[in-house]
């Protein structure tokens, strides 16, 4: 046993993040450590890396009691974190940041450089990373990015490594690459705690399973061991034929109308129709033209041919200002770089985007307007926040999600584009997300929904369009399989 947790507490202030996180890690094991947003999953995690410090409960690292006051504290004995969000420093080169603080040095004392390369040339090498030591990681996707982290974490030796989040940004073939590397760590002999919300990429790298619902352990057991329903029931509380379901209802209007519409060089003479009260799924493999469609219908990139019609009148739309004045609203995947300024507060980021309706005839902003028009969102939504002066970077993935509706709620949208709308967020921020949309839907909005989980697709969509290579390849009722899914996505 390398690490073992034992009912491990922790207090901010009034609340209790950590009741009773129990977990052990065993040398040569992927333990998956799952639940919900608050569960207490980055809190226990903190307190492990040497982030935070418990209060009470034990730790032991191979059989003795140990205390981390600091991460080099957790470093030193073997135990590295890769996060969710870089910690790299973007201005220097792959091997610079593999050895940052670590590098070596020369008899003068100055660092080697020669050496250093040398070193991350190797390792890099020995785990058949896409990298080259003298890449400057700004320059890097989020895949690399992921790579030089792990990278760094097993250049210091590691016996224990925790990846948080590590394929939320990822494509398909990239998160592959990160399952092969977690495989690997795991043959060396490596402990590995492993951090996920997707549910289907489990039974690729994991052995055991860990769930914390409300700050304590409550399941563990051999991933093989325990269904996929049992699992969601530990992490919400509930079976899971009672997490959501959605009555569909007769649609209205049209809203949005495509006709044929193209964008060299993907998308290729697209027609679909959505209605008031409908939502309607799109899906397709990486790489179908999904996202390039949503940026071409809310203007952020130009189309070649084809019209846009909405309700009813046909939208010139060349930037997304002329999106927003036909009433399109776009809810992007990556929510945290292009959905929200997360260093402002909740009530800029509603408000925003229709800064003229809380602005008096002089053109200056009002607080008041803002804070009563933001109060009313945040209330409609049920919003879990302090106040509308909250950080919006502070909240829960899915509360974020619903700060992007209520800014286009703001700005009068009734043509809602939901790309990848729970990307990295828990199975209940999932049911907030998709009574959110019904809720729309129900009040007469039409929506979009790009999704690449199928289950997903299948249990919230009317109807369902297949896109392959920048082509529609068919429609579905939204009660089909994936199998008739993945027929229509993959058909030549």
């Amino acid at each position: 046993m390398l690490l073992d947790l034992q009912s491990i507490q922790k207090r901010f202030g009034g609340i209790t993040a950590l009741r009773d996180g129990t977990l052990n890690v065993r040398a040569g094991e992927v333990h998956l450590l799952m639940g919900e947003n608050g569960a207490g999953k980055s809190t226990l995690m903190k307190i492990v890396a040497g982030m935070l410090s418990p209060d009470g409960g034990s730790m032991l690292w191979k059989g003795s009691a140990v205390r981390f006051s600091q991460p080099s504290d957790a470093a030193a004995v073997g135990i590295a974190m890769v996060h969710q969000e870089s910690l790299l420093a973007p201005h220097l080169t792959v091997a610079e940041n593999i050895f940052l603080g670590r590098a070596p040095a020369n008899r003068f004392g100055f660092v080697d450089r020669r050496r250093m390369l040398e070193r991350a040339k190797l390792l890099i090498e020995a785990h058949r990373f896409p990298l080259q030591p003298d890449w400057r990681v700004e320059r890097l996707p989020p895949s690399g990015k992921q790579l030089v982290e792990i990278c760094r974490a097993i250049a210091h030796g590691s016996s224990v490594l925790i990846f948080d989040e590590p394929t939320s940004s990822l494509s398909d073939a990239e998160s592959a690459e990160v399952f092969r590397i977690v495989r690997t760590l795991r043959d060396n002999n490596v402990g590995v705690i492993y951090i996920t919300h997707r549910l289907e990429e489990l039974r690729s790298v994991g052995d055991r399973v860990t769930v914390l619902r409300d700050g304590e352990t409550v399941h563990c057991c051999a991933l093989s061991d325990l269904p996929r329903e049992e699992l969601i029931r530990h992490m919400v509380g509930r079976p899971v034929s009672a997490i959501y379901s959605r009555e569909s209802q007769p649609p209205g209007n049209e809203m949005l109308r495509l006709e044929e519409v193209s964008r060299a060089p993907l998308l290729k003479k697209i027609s679909l129709s959505v209605r008031a009260g409908e939502i309607v799924g799109l899906a397709g493999l990486v790489g179908a033209g999904r996202t390039e469609l949503c940026r071409a219908i809310f203007g952020l990139d130009r189309i070649d041919s084809g019209r846009i019609i909405v309700q009813g009148d046909a939208a010139r739309i060349r930037h997304p200002r002329d999106a927003v004045r036909a009433g399109l609203a776009l809810v992007p995947e990556d929510r945290q770089r292009a959905g929200l300024a997360r260093a402002l507060p909740i009530g800029y980021n509603i408000t925003l985007a229709n800064l003229g309706d809380i602005s008096n005839r002089f053109g200056i902003l009002s607080h008041i307007a803002e804070r009563t028009a933001a109060q009313t969102l945040i209330g409609r939504l049920r919003i879990k926040a302090e106040s509308p002066r909250q950080l919006a970077g502070r909240l829960s993935g899915g509360n974020q999600q619903k700060v992007v509706i209520a800014r286009w709620l703001h700005c009068g949208a009734r043509v809602f584009l939901f790309d990848e709308p729970t990307r990295g967020i828990d199975v209940g921020a999932k049911v907030e997300v998709f009574e959110t949309m019904d809720q729309l839907a129900r009040s007469g909005a039409a929506v979009l929904m790009v999704s690449s989980e199928l289950p997903e697709l299948i249990q919230v969509a009317d109807r369902i369009l297949v896109m392959r290579e920048g082509e529609l390849t068919g429609e579905l009722p939204g009660r089909t399989t994936q199998e008739e899914i993945m027929h229509l996505a993959t058909r030549q």
